[in-house]
């Protein structure tokens, strides 16, 4: 497991200190990127960024009889979206040989 999530606000610092534009700016490219993307998945585009993966919204069918984990009652559940994202290649062999350090101790 991650020790310290990576936010967005983190990607917003590396935008500003690799590109030299001020913070504001690197905060605005990063709001433009993440609404883009929003839009596209409401108009059930795939987004593809090739070498780390791709994202898509996929329907799931409605459900009469679920159950709710932390009361056990019976609820029913309507179709519904969700998104699914899937590696790439290259994400997937660049992460292939991490080892989780906390099992060998």
């Amino acid at each position: 497991m991650a020790e310290k999530k990576f936010t967005k606000q983190d990607i917003i610092d590396a935008i500003y200190e690799k590109t030299g534009m001020n913070r504001t700016e690197s905060r605005n490219v990063m709001d433009l990127i993440i609404d883009e993307m929003k839009a596209a998945l409401l108009r059930r585009q795939v987004i593809e960024l090739r070498g780390f993966g791709s994202f898509e919204v996929k329907v799931r069918k409605a459900r009469p009889r679920a159950r709710n984990p932390r009361t056990g009652e019976t609820i029913s559940i309507r179709a519904h979206g969700a998104v699914a994202f899937r590696a790439g290649r290259e994400l997937k062999q660049a992460v292939w040989n991490i080892n989780d350090d906390k099992k060998k101790k």
